[in-house]
């Protein structure tokens, strides 16, 4: 069962995805960002209370290092998408587990394997055949995406502080740093506005809200999931995001890939299911670091 819960949870972040991507030229993503980190802080904040869980803000500091870095991850993952498909957003993300296999070894004191630097080789040349098609802010959408995976490790890594404590807990606290990083987002990226026929379209608003939904859906089941099934194995089936990503892509919005970008994707994904599948880090992810 746990496998099917994280193929829900894959095919609800890929929706995500694809909704953002879609609103890229009525929406901007800030907004859009913000949206899904409110969304997502009512229904998991309305749930803690609801059942009687204990809230922490302000400590314990471990908090914090899961928190901020996925608040950053979020928002990298946004403005990612406002520029590039879906399934290359998602690609470049997951390179995470390359992340955490390189960072365990200053952080955990867990010297990397010699397969995890060919794996590492094979990433770096894979971003860099995805981002040779793309040009100008497409260019630095990739780079912003590689960025948004290395902060998803540090949260991964900092999880590995919080196993003990409530999983509604972290989430709670996550879904609000990420909300102050996205009211951030507002600030200092700027040239944003609202138009009201935007306002008052009732497909933008639908698709607005609906992915801060289909977060909070792909949250849910990431929770079950990692709960419910070897962590390895269950990390694995999360990499159907991308084949999910590539349907949104190729069936509904019609993006085209060149065979350079295709072979990148794929020595991306290769090594990090390499990575999963053989090293037995206990990083809990049962709270949904992405965006």
């Amino acid at each position: 069962m746990a496998y099917v819960w994280m193929l829900v949870s894959a095919f609800a972040f890929a929706t995500m995805g694809a909704m953002a991507h879609a609103l890229r030229n009525d929406v901007d993503w800030q907004i859009v960002a913000l949206c899904r980190a409110f969304v997502t802080l009512v229904v998991f904040g309305g749930s803690a209370l609801a059942a009687g869980v204990k809230l922490h803000f302000w400590k314990p500091r471990s908090l914090w290092m899961r928190s901020v870095p996925g608040g950053i991850s979020l928002i990298c993952t946004f403005f990612a998408l406002a520029r590039l498909p879906v399934s290359v957003v998602i690609t470049l993300t997951n390179l995470y587990p390359l992340w955490v296999a390189l960072l365990s070894w200053p952080l955990l004191k867990q010297r990397p394997r010699k397969g995890v630097w060919l794996a590492v080789i094979a990433g770096v040349v894979g971003v860099a055949l995805v981002q040779q098609p793309q040009v100008g802010h497409a260019s630095q959408a990739v780079l912003v995406a590689v960025g948004g995976s290395f902060t998803i490790a540090l949260a991964m890594i900092a999880l590995h502080r919080l196993q003990d404590m409530n999983t509604q807990v972290v989430v709670f606290h996550f879904s609000v740093v990420a909300l102050i990083f996205a009211l951030a987002s507002l600030v200092f990226f700027g040239q944003w506005s609202v138009s009201p026929n935007i306002v008052l379209d009732r497909w933008v608003v639908l698709t607005v809200l609906g992915t801060g939904v289909a977060a909070s859906v792909g949250q849910l089941f990431l929770t079950l999931a990692f709960a419910a099934g070897p962590p390895a194995e269950v990390a694995v089936v999360s990499l159907t995001q991308v084949l999910f990503a590539f349907g949104y892509d190729t069936c509904l919005s019609g993006h085209v890939f060149d065979t350079a970008t295709l072979v990148g994707m794929a020595l991306v994904v290769a090594p990090t299911i390499w990575i999963l599948v053989t090293r037995r880090i206990a990083v809990p992810m049962q709270d949904g670091a992405s965006g």
